[in-house]
């Protein structure tokens, strides 16, 4: 059994829902969504084997990538199994139409430990940074917080994501006094552990591109660093 093919068939044990419009898959942390300059194994090319290998499929697999989760961060992810779906996943999102939960676990507290962060953040090299509405590339972005539970060095965070931006929950934790543990870019002092960070896509809920169902799919986090329990 050659390198590709056992990669194809580990890859069945993250995917959560599939038909023929969808894939929702469970990314792990530590993994690209999509593939870079460093040719490094990503989400979107181990899902094209797995499907070309599962249904046998001659030629290019077509899946159309609609939204990101940072290389550092995991949890649920939807892919497009047509161009048309990807059209009409990509409108949900950007019509703020669909809904994106993420877990945190932070350094400190955060004051207040609930609250709406509204700022504007353009891209600079590698980060997300604050900047004032009228600069040059300035972003409005939007999310709402609450804290889950807190303790003497770390707090649980659930966010909800109003828009989407890049590094945005990131950036606006970091810059409410309190960054992801492990996020060293943006302030953590802890390393990070096997590349991962305190950021986990809880829950995704949209409505099916064909049916129009709505779908809402939920995974926990795992039971390891930074998630087990600090306080």
């Amino acid at each position: 059994m050659n390198e590709q093919t056992t990669a194809a068939d580990r890859f069945s044990d993250l995917v959560l829902f599939e038909d023929n419009h969808l894939l929702v898959v469970r990314k792990p942390p530590g993994l690209l969504s999509q593939g870079d300059r460093t040719g490094r194994a990503n989400l979107l090319d181990l899902a094209k084997d797995y499907i070309k290998k599962k249904h046998q499929k001659p030629g290019r697999v077509y899946l159309g990538l609609v939204h990101r989760l940072d290389r550092q961060a995991g949890g649920v992810m939807v892919l497009a199994g047509t161009s048309k779906a990807a059209g009409r996943l990509s409108d949900q999102f950007r019509r703020h139409q669909s809904r994106k939960i993420y877990r945190a676990v932070v350094q400190g507290a955060l004051r207040p430990s609930d609250g709406v962060s509204e700022v504007h953040l353009a891209w600079q090299g590698r980060r997300s940074v604050l900047v004032q509405p009228g600069c040059p590339s300035a972003q409005p972005a939007k999310l709402a917080y609450r804290t889950l539970a807190a303790g003497r060095e770390t707090s649980l965070v659930e966010v909800e994501l109003i828009t989407g931006r890049r590094h945005q929950i990131r950036a606006q934790l970091a810059a409410l006094g309190q960054p992801i543990a492990g996020d060293r870019l943006y302030g953590s002092a802890w390393a990070e552990r096997d590349e991962a960070i305190g950021l986990w896509a809880v829950e995704l809920s949209f409505s099916h591109p064909t049916s129009r169902e709505h779908l809402t799919f939920r995974l926990e986090p795992p039971p390891d660093w930074p998630w087990l329990p600090l306080w």
